[in-house]
């Protein structure tokens, strides 16, 4: 049957692109959502060599990377996803290089647009102490919710690691859970004594009601009796937050923020934090000892006489 006009063609990725997606899969085991934002890209750089025909993914020079980057500069996108985007064309020139499918690597002496130093928004602990006590807890969804931000704020799991999570992965005796996080590395996470008091009113409470006494994988399971997706978490906490009357510009790792600076900010070491967190990097777990130094600074003005 021919395809009518109306219908759209299959996008078709360069073979060397979907060898490198594959690359990335198997043998970086990178997380789905992490995979499909390198397809994002590489879809986009394909299709804009496409469109000019005059280079392809071998023959392209540096000027024509940088010709690039001013083309998505002209479409208004934001300098950080521009950035993100030469990071992902450095990644697969430099793995071509590598496996000697290209003699030169174009993205070499491409610079990255700077950006300025982002400190992640935190709420306050008051705040998520009115967010934790938002939900209905006499209902079985209000019981999941509950436990889902307890633990939330107990570990600092970022939200595709909370949907994720398979329920054999939860050890409530020992106060652990184990994480496979980005990089399908895996680490430890202690939890607070509350988070395992709601965890455990779930397990036996609400989520057989919600799973209808069926085995589901994941321990936290959706209205249907499914596992949650990111966007339906993300929804239900933008809702209790609103609930709650917190009104600022919340972010899916708003939690994970405040699990960060609180304990920052309580004397916790950052080594720790950062391993806590899943950091491979200490420079990213900084970030959030200049949250800590800012709020200490407001509290200062604030409150003291000559502030």
């Amino acid at each position: 049957m021919k395809k009518s006009s109306a219908q759209k063609e299959i996008f078709q990725f360069d073979p060397k692109i979907t060898e490198f997606l594959r690359y990335l899969q198997f043998s970086e085991g990178l997380s789905t959502n992490t995979l499909s934002a390198y397809q994002r890209d590489l879809k986009l750089y394909q299709a804009w060599l496409s469109d000019i025909h005059q280079q392809t993914i071998e023959s392209i020079s540096a000027e024509g990377v940088e010709s690039f980057m001013l083309y998505l500069q002209s479409e208004g996108r934001k300098e950080k996803s521009n950035a993100r985007l030469l990071s992902t064309l450095k990644r697969f020139y430099q793995w071509g290089a590598s496996n000697e499918y290209f003699e030169m690597d174009p993205t070499a002496l491409v610079k990255a647009p700077k950006l300025p130093k982002s400190i992640p928004k935190v709420i306050t602990e008051a705040q998520v102490e009115a967010l934790l006590y938002s939900p209905d807890e006499y209902t079985p969804l209000g019981i999941r919710d509950r436990a889902i931000l307890e633990l939330m704020y107990a570990s600092g799991l970022r939200v595709s690691e909370v949907v994720e999570l398979p329920f054999e992965q939860v050890n409530l005796s020992a106060g652990l859970v184990q994480v496979t996080g980005k990089g399908s590395k895996e680490r430890i996470v202690p939890l607070g004594e509350l988070a395992v008091e709601w965890l455990e009113k779930y397990i036996k409470e609400s989520r057989p009601f919600l799973s209808k006494n069926k085995w589901v994988n994941t321990l936290f399971i959706s209205r249907i009796g499914r596992p949650m997706t990111r966007q339906t978490l993300w929804h239900r906490i933008k809702n209790l937050a609103f609930d709650a009357g917190i009104h600022v510009n919340l972010s899916p790792h708003t939690l994970r923020h405040a699990f960060a600076t609180h304990l920052i900010n309580h004397g916790a070491d950052l080594r720790t934090v950062q391993l806590l967190l899943g950091h491979s990097d200490l420079s990213t777990t900084q970030i959030y000892t200049h949250v800590a130094k800012e709020r200490l600074h407001k509290l200062h003005q604030q409150h003291h006489p000559r502030g």
